[in-house]
């Protein structure tokens, strides 16, 4: 199974292809559009690996961007003892969800890629009487 080691929002993810992950809202994009992470740090396999210093220039990996949205409230409360001092507040952190499609190498070559997903078909249950 093949893995790679991208840098988005400040932070650094070990993926593989099929996962779906939650990382730092990326702007200016819309539901089921394609997203490239060309920040690759390392890339491999369970018997090879290859590292960057600090990146691997032309390695990438393709996405789909499943959804945008906000995690839950935290709520930030801070009082002054015997000053009759208080603040409340709240902070919702955005995020995007992205499904990792395939990763490639640093020569255009697939690494891995996930399986095609399938829309789920309507079932049709049958009534079925019982006497």
């Amino acid at each position: 199974m093949s893995f790679a080691i991208i840098q988005t929002g400040g932070k650094q993810y070990k993926v593989k292809a099929g996962e779906i992950l939650k990382i730092e809202k990326i702007d200016n994009t819309k539901p089921n559009s394609k997203i490239e992470f060309k920040e690759i740090l390392a890339y491999g396999d369970d018997k090879t690996a290859e590292l960057g210093s600090p990146k691997i220039t032309g390695a990438k990996v393709e996405a789909d961007l499943v959804k945008n949205g906000k995690n839950r409230t935290v709520l930030i409360f801070k009082k002054r003892r015997r000053k009759n001092s208080r603040r409340k507040n709240g902070h919702r952190q955005e995020f995007s969800l992205v499904r990792i499609n395939k990763i490639f190498s640093k020569d255009g070559k697939v690494l891995s890629e996930a399986p095609k997903l399938s829309k789920p078909e309507k079932k049709i249950e049958k009534k079925v009487k019982e006497k």
